[in-house]
């Protein structure tokens, strides 16, 4: 069972807003993909998200570390795939990270698809303009659905 939600981000306030309401939902072992272009947003997402699940300090991507990780409300496992190859993301033994108590948020995730949970979130970032983003978020399964369902009721769904 997959549910959509679209949203349009004219500012880094509203995708800070949108990053807040997910952080609300979510709950120890939650699996987040993030895709987009270079430029999109993905870090500035994934720098908000972080703030509003309580992680103090900088959170930058952690492309030459591939795996960064805060404590907050929930431990965040913060990924960044994009230099990897499949067979590379493999050996990390990833699922240790998808299945734990923390929330793992996969930037580049498109890359590992196949390595991704079936159930699971995904936040597409699409540039649309210098400051404006349209943000599609999927979610796969339940409690996935069930975050989408949430931001539908309190935004509606834009697409």
């Amino acid at each position: 069972m997959e549910t959509v939600f679209t949203y349009r981000s004219y500012s880094l306030q509203d995708t800070d807003a949108l990053a807040a309401a997910i952080a609300a939902l979510s709950e120890p072992g939650m699996v987040i993909g993030l895709d987009g272009d270079l430029g999109a947003g993905k870090t500035a997402f994934s720098q908000c998200y972080a703030r509003h699940l309580g992680v103090e300090g900088i959170v930058n991507s952690p492309t030459f570390t591939i795996i960064k990780e805060y404590e907050g409300r929930l431990p965040l496992y913060h990924m960044d795939v994009y230099r990897l190859s499949f067979q590379e993301a493999d050996e990390l033994g990833l699922e240790e990270y998808f299945y734990g108590q923390g929330v793992s948020l996969v930037e580049w995730s498109s890359i590992i698809t196949d390595l991704m949970p079936p159930r699971h979130l995904h936040i597409e970032l699409k540039s649309a303009g210098p400051d404006e983003r349209e943000i599609t978020v999927t979610g796969t399964g339940e409690p996935y659905a069930g975050v989408c369902r949430a931001l539908i009721q309190k935004w509606g769904n834009e697409s």
